[in-house]
């Protein structure tokens, strides 16, 4: 596996934000902080340059029908920041490989080389089938593999054709190849997302799992790539909760299930307990649905999973703790974090000031660009040194 310092990336909530896990819209009592943030250009605007102000390297946009169009909402977003690359989710099945090179490659060009790409097969026939697809989940992941491997070979300039069991593409060509190739990441837990994962992927994703299991993932994933002949970075999606103090995150933990009542968790777990995904399955066991035993991991909390799905851990503790558990995945073979939290953009700020400065002391990442680097003017205020 490729050794480094460690790549970390944050979340935009193109469905909208807030201090719940769940937002519904509704607005609490009057004197208490919360309420539905509205996923604007603006708020997002915020969380973008604060992330790419604090050091993470790009930030994950997600794909459905409960949330904005990545590809439109990041487009816009990349003119309002500077270096912050967009890890955007997109479904290969509903559009043509063809045009999915072109639509990289015009985003590479306009954003100065900043996407990457997050391959999402679908783990829900359901919400498929709402898409216009209605193939069996193994036959979705052939149908990726076919697609990557179109994409790939017109981004290496290629005039493809190409005949297969679900595609099926005659003198296929773009006219402007991307600069460099987006990265592209790629999830999934069953036999045949490995398989794929190993043929096509750059980097492998995994929900936030204990260390070890996670160590099993990749050792299982590393060993079909290393098969093919071929070389993956690894990746995992957590939540963040993270604090000066332990007792403090903790709190925030337990406030933020509270946010969510019972009978919207029964909910929830009875929907996700129809997903065909196995990733899903292995997030559902880690609490199977009770929050009698959350903390299925030193400092690893899967309170998230009971209010919604995908991603469903959170580190939680203190600055030095996450840090710990970050070292302990990166032990496991991690190298990419893609994190989140509620509301997105104070939790960024934690990570960003409390975590990421000792990950640096310990070596473990780069230092952020300076204002010189990044082409901003300062912003201190020498005055406030002593000021009286």
């Amino acid at each position: 596996m490729t050794n480094g310092p460690l790549s970390f990336h944050w979340f935009l909530p193109t469905q909208g934000d807030g201090r719940g896990l769940i937002e519904t819209g509704g607005t609490g009592p009057t004197g208490v902080a919360g309420g539905l943030r509205d996923p604007s250009l603006s708020y997002l605007g915020r969380i973008a340059t604060a992330a790419e102000d604090l050091g993470f390297e790009a930030a994950l946009t997600p794909t459905g029908g409960w949330c904005d169009d990545a590809w439109v909402v990041t487009a816009m977003l990349s003119q309002l920041s500077e270096r912050l690359k967009f890890l955007i989710a997109f479904r290969p099945g509903l559009i043509s490989p063809t045009l999915a090179a072109q639509m990289a490659a015009t985003f590479q060009w306009h954003s100065g080389g900043r996407l990457l790409l997050n391959v999402v097969t679908g783990g829900d026939s359901g919400e498929q089938r709402a898409l216009g697809d209605f193939l069996a989940k193994d036959d979705r992941y052939r149908r990726t593999g076919e697609f990557l491997e179109v994409v790939r070979r017109l981004w290496g300039g290629e005039k493809v054709d190409f005949d297969g069991a679900h595609l099926r593409i005659e003198g296929a060509q773009i006219h402007r190849l991307p600069d460099p190739a987006p990265g592209i990441y790629f999830g999934g837990s069953s036999p045949i997302a490995g398989e794929i994962a190993a043929s096509q992927a750059d980097v492998y994703l995994t929900w936030g799992e204990p260390p070890q299991a996670v160590a099993e993932k990749v050792e299982w994933v590393a060993g079909l790539a290393a098969e093919r002949g071929r070389e993956l970075r690894f990746g995992v999606r957590l939540h963040v909760i993270s604090r000066d103090h332990a007792a403090d995150a903790w709190a925030e933990a337990e406030r933020l299930l509270a946010t969510v009542d019972e009978e919207t968790i029964a909910k929830v777990q009875a929907r996700l307990r129809e997903s065909e995904s196995v990733g899903q399955r292995r997030m559902l066991d880690l609490h199977g649905g009770s929050a009698a035993r959350l903390e299925v991991a030193p400092n690893l909390w899967a309170g998230v999973g009971l209010g919604r799905g995908g991603a469903g851990t959170a580190l939680v503790g203190s600055h030095e703790e996450v840090a710990d558990r970050i070292e302990e995945y990166a032990a496991a073979g991690i190298q990419e974090f893609v994190l989140s939290g509620y509301p997105h953009l104070e939790e960024l700020y934690w990570f960003g000031e409390g975590v990421l400065p000792l990950l640096r002391e310990r070596g473990l990442c780069s230092e952020p660009p300076t204002a010189l680097e990044s082409g901003r003017e300062g912003t201190a205020v020498p005055f406030a040194v002593g000021a009286r």
